[in-house]
């Protein structure tokens, strides 16, 4: 075993562990693990095969093992709660922030939920059904209540031997904010603040009165798009009458980011964006059975197209060789849009404002692009196959469908969120569709009018 694992990368540290597992040299994996920070065990877990993962949980440091929860995806977490008791449970929340106690017990059926709350001191059992009282990916559902705030007439000097006497403050805190008596939220003061104005200022006189806050019923992502712009660290969070309910930090941000990037990525195969990579066989196939099952009905609606020309391709043989490049190109010009709007979508480019602009310059795109690729698709195959006939059908077709995509890669993911569909989820198996469809009919169409003639 390496005498200094940190400077080893995850790749490594995961050979070394399972080496160690592999040999039974369980104490090694032990000290391993011990050594290793919360983020990069809840890695190592993710990494491993569901028969190591349980080993490997059982080894791990009991003090870590909430801040290792924090850091699993959700299929992961739910398959290592599983491995623990109640009593474990409630010890490795214990002191945990809110944010992250509601989305480690959020992976609990009820009986078991009820049997940690039971278990729970009161302050803790008011704190988590606070936290999931809020829907899920909201601003409410992600933010911390452990927050310092201050009056306005208090002295600065006064606010500093608090912290003094104090000894600690929340993680991720830059700012103090400041509340009136009826807890309403009037500003906050940066840290930087405090230790360089005059100690016999008040808290009135120095606080930033413009503080970025935030709406508890905010979505998750708009509230990240405001930290990027605005390079916050961390902002208040509000309810509708201004009052101060918790604050939101950077690292509940990027892991925001983290997931709706790994949203777009998976959604886009139609698979979840929390599956675990080692997830048991047949609970993948079951998830994965159901986009497949959807994707075939579309399949068979394209297939269905074909069978309508049957006898136009029996007779013309040369159609069946060059009838999947229409479809292709289509497809490919189609998700170059789709992606490009879904994109515009998730970091607030494109909104009402702005869609027809978009409708009309992709649509513009659609029609220049069919243009250039009809004449050159068409000279390829009269150059290929010597037939003049046949080049005129594919420039036709080609001209129809590239134009098509580049309308229904505009205009499907514009749709969908207006009726609160995913456009990452579905967009690519509806553009697919319209593009293989239309691309068949037009060039089997256009060849049994003319060819066939």
């Amino acid at each position: 075993m390496p005498d200094n694992l940190e400077h080893l990368t995850t790749q490594e540290r995961l050979l070394e562990v399972n080496k160690a597992l592999n040999n039974g040299m369980f104490v090694q994996v032990r000290r391993m693990l011990h050594q290793f920070p919360p983020e990069d065990v809840a890695l190592i877990l993710e990494s491993s095969p569901q028969s190591e993962r349980k080993s490997l949980w059982q080894l791990t440091d009991a003090e870590q093992q909430g801040e290792i929860l924090e850091e699993l995806n959700e299929d992961a977490r739910d398959s290592i709660l599983a491995l623990m008791d109640t009593e474990n449970l409630v010890a490795a929340t214990e002191g945990m922030d809110t944010d992250d106690l509601a989305y480690v017990l959020g992976g609990l059926n009820d009986s078991e939920y009820q049997d940690v709350l039971a278990q729970m001191d009161a302050q803790d059992r008011q704190r988590l059904e606070q936290a999931l009282s809020y829907p899920e990916d909201t601003a409410g559902s992600v933010m911390n209540t452990d927050t310092i705030t201050l009056r306005p007439d208090v002295s600065v000097d006064v606010v500093l031997r608090y912290l003094r006497l104090k000894g600690d403050i929340p993680a991720g805190t830059d700012a103090l904010y400041v509340l009136n008596k009826n807890d309403e939220l009037l500003g906050e003061v940066p840290l930087a603040s405090l230790l360089t104005c005059d100690p016999a200022a008040s808290v009135a006189e120095v606080m930033n009165h413009n503080a970025e806050s935030i709406p508890v019923g905010m979505e998750d992502s708009e509230v990240a798009k405001i930290f990027e712009r605005r390079d916050l660290i961390s902002a208040p969070v509000v309810d509708d009458h201004n009052k101060l309910l918790g604050r939101i930090t950077i690292d509940d941000v990027v892991d925001i980011i983290r997931e709706d990037a790994d949203h777009t990525m998976m959604g886009m195969a139609g698979m979840d964006d929390d599956e675990d990579t080692f997830a048991p066989v047949l609970k993948s196939t079951k998830r994965r059975t159901i986009w497949l099952t959807v994707n075939l009905g579309a399949a068979l609606l394209a297939a269905s197209v074909s069978n309508m020309f049957e006898a136009t391709i029996s007779e013309i043989a040369t159609l069946a060789i060059l009838m999947t490049i229409v479809p292709s190109m289509g497809g490919i010009a189609g998700n170059q849009t789709l992606a490009l709007v879904i994109r515009g979508l998730a970091v607030g480019h494109i909104g009402d404002s702005n869609a027809k602009t978009l409708i009309w310059k992709e649509v513009a795109i659609g029609l220049l692009n069919g243009f250039i690729w009809a004449l050159l698709v068409a000279v390829a195959v009269v150059i290929w196959k010597g037939d003049v006939n046949i080049g005129y059908v594919i420039a036709g077709a080609m001209f129809i469908n590239l134009s098509i995509a580049g309308l229904a890669g505009v205009s499907i993911p514009l749709l969908m969120k207006k009726f609160n569909i995913d456009p990452a989820l579905a967009g690519g198996m509806a553009l697919t569709t319209i593009t293989d469809v239309v691309g068949l009919f037009s060039f089997l169409g256009m060849a049994t009018i003319f060819l066939r003639a």
